[in-house]
């Protein structure tokens, strides 16, 4: 299978930031009745996923948030799984989207999650 792969290796020498953005998480939120304009129980949950993240990924020097987006910046000379796209996408996705699942009880308490949301991702590049 690995043979039919496409190589989608990150230009070298690139800064690169992943960027994670909520799918339609406007109406997660109106079913989730969360507080407008911002609910700190969501914010101080996506905050908790990003540091899942950060301890995952050493090469990440930066991560901030904004609205339903989180962006990880990795230092240019990053190598983690070789530098490929898809590998750093999808590991760096599915580590914040399910920590933020499993961790919703920590802040939201009896407040059962109604379905699970998901994030879209990619990949900027910044060259030097």
């Amino acid at each position: 299978m690995q043979d039919f792969e496409t190589d989608d290796k990150i230009l070298q020498n690139c800064w690169f930031v992943v960027r994670i953005d909520g799918k339609n998480f406007h109406k997660f939120t109106d079913v989730h009745k969360f507080e407008k304009p911002n609910d700190a129980r969501c914010l101080n949950l996506m905050n908790f996923a990003a540091s899942c993240v950060m301890k995952e990924f050493n090469e990440i020097i930066l991560s901030y948030g904004q609205s339903d987006e989180f962006s990880f910046v990795f230092h240019r000379t990053s190598n983690v799984y070789n530098r490929r796209a898809s590998k750093i996408l999808s590991n760096v996705n599915s580590l914040f989207t399910s920590s933020f699942v499993f961790h919703w009880a920590k802040w939201f308490g009896e407040e059962k999650l109604k379905y699970p949301p998901s994030f879209d991702a990619r990949i900027v590049l910044y060259p030097t």
